[in-house]
């Protein structure tokens, strides 16, 4: 990560005072387990639109099953009608047809294939999907709760299905997307190779053709329209969205790690505005990281010109988003060593002296809430303004290195409104066997 710029230099007594201030304010957490009571501990942010949840590393079981307990509250009680997640649009509209109980489309019979398989297969996501189709069983079709993908790597999945969805409703077109898209044949398999090439002067960029692709498709609206119904034109234009984004997205890669994040960040906001859009009255929970629901302008991220989904959220909906961050001290995590390596259970470090995570850890009170949105807290908003260093674990972990590869400054009571604190957590459980009567194993993950 390396983004530090700064020395900590914060001496004991303004330590001391922060963790009493957390201490004073935190709300002890009832046990995950009894999830009503988890959940009813968030019923305090039931009137935002978007609550966006994130996780200080892609994991960690008590991040998915805390957020799980949240969302089922917020769609149970609140009328939240949207769960939209750090994933692959393709592969969650497959998990969407199952807990919309809508029919899958043609051959698509996995989810979650592509590196890092754990991070949405795994039993605690399992176990909150087939709640959801549970609680969507005796609901009209337009009351259901969806289960959507908000970013931006699915090139090739995007691309089969776009052209999928032109082969049933317009055979002609169909051909001329499979001339456009053969733009990036050789690459597909390889999108960074891609971006390479075109940035050596070896192939010409393929944004416009891809371009008039997607406008072709929106030109053709009502005629789609007419054919199939709304929601299989919904999801080729946002495949047809994918393609362009992730097209420009590899190109730009090699330039610069800041316009590359600021363009994924855009499309999963863009893809938010558009699910909202869709439906009257809709709430939207988010499930991303950390570094994406928080306010990239309080952290060092921001400093350095990166935006993300939490600011964009809140410069759009103001006080109508609520950004609330989960982070841990120590326990196990889900990680490789390196991109496209296998994943292992690693041993979590505990938190370094001079960061925010010491301050929680310092509290004692182990599972606890802190809320920092409402007025009268000048105090501890004060304590949590004071920039610190923050952990950030991603699908890579590497504990030799975590300084400088994990983490960054920032400033909390800035970067999120309420914080969920664990003071030990362990690591999410691939998916490996079968689960429930009368169903393929892991249905419809695939497995």
């Amino acid at each position: 990560m390396a983004r530090l710029s700064w020395k900590q230099g914060e001496n004991d007594a303004s330590i001391k005072e922060a963790v009493d201030l957390v201490r004073e304010h935190g709300e002890t957490l009832p046990p995950i387990v009894d999830e009503q009571a988890f959940g009813a501990m968030f019923d305090r942010f039931a009137d935002a639109k978007v609550v966006l949840l994130g996780e200080a590393s892609h994991g960690t079981s008590e991040f998915y099953r805390a957020r799980a307990a949240i969302t089922k509250r917020l769609i149970e009680q609140h009328g939240f009608t949207i769960v939209a997640v750090e994933a692959d649009w393709p592969d969650a509209a497959r998990i969407d047809a199952y807990v919309r109980r809508r029919s899958p489309a043609d051959g698509e019979d996995e989810a979650f294939e592509r590196f890092p398989t754990w991070m949405w297969r795994n039993e605690e996501v399992y176990d909150f999907v087939n709640w959801m189709r549970e609680h969507n069983k005796d609901r009209a079709e337009d009351e259901r709760t969806e289960f959507r993908g908000l970013d931006v790597y699915s090139l090739n999945g995007s691309i089969r299905s776009v052209l999928d969805y032109l082969d049933k409703v317009d055979p002609e077109a169909a051909s001329e997307a499979r001339g456009r898209y053969g733009c990036l044949s050789p690459w597909q398999s390889d999108p960074a190779r891609y971006g390479r090439a075109v940035l050596t002067g070896q192939k010409k960029p393929c944004d416009e053709a891809l371009l008039r692709q997607l406008q072709d498709i929106l030109d053709k609206r009502m005629e789609y329209l007419q054919a199939d119904g709304g929601e299989a034109f919904f999801d080729a234009v946002q495949n047809a969205k994918i393609v362009h984004a992730a097209e420009h997205y590899y190109r730009i890669m090699y330039e610069g790690a800041t316009e590359s994040w600021n363009l994924r960040d855009r499309h999963m906001f863009e893809t938010l505005q558009s699910l909202l859009a869709r439906r009257d009255n809709a709430k939207a929970v988010v499930w991303a990281h950390n570094s994406h629901i928080g306010n990239a302008a309080a952290t060092a991220m921001g400093w350095q010109g990166e935006f993300n989904i939490g600011e964009l959220c809140r410069k759009t909906y103001r006080n109508e988003a609520v950004r609330i961050g989960l982070s841990t001290d120590r326990g196990t995590v889900a990680a490789a060593d390196d991109w496209d390596e296998p994943m292992r259970v690693k041993n979590v470090l505990p938190a370094r002296p001079d960061s925010h995570e010491r301050i929680f850890r310092e509290t004692g009170l182990g599972c606890f809430l802190t809320d920092w949105r409402e007025n009268g807290q000048a105090d501890l908003t004060g304590v949590l303004s004071r920039p610190r260093l923050e952990r950030a674990i991603g699908v890579v972990y590497r504990p030799e290195t975590e300084l400088y590869s994990h983490y960054f400054e920032a400033i909390l009571a800035e970067q999120f409104d309420a914080l969920v604190w664990f003071d030990e957590t362990k690591a999410v459980t691939p998916l490996t066997r079968a689960h429930g009567k009368g169903m393929p194993e892991t249905y419809p993950f695939g497995l």
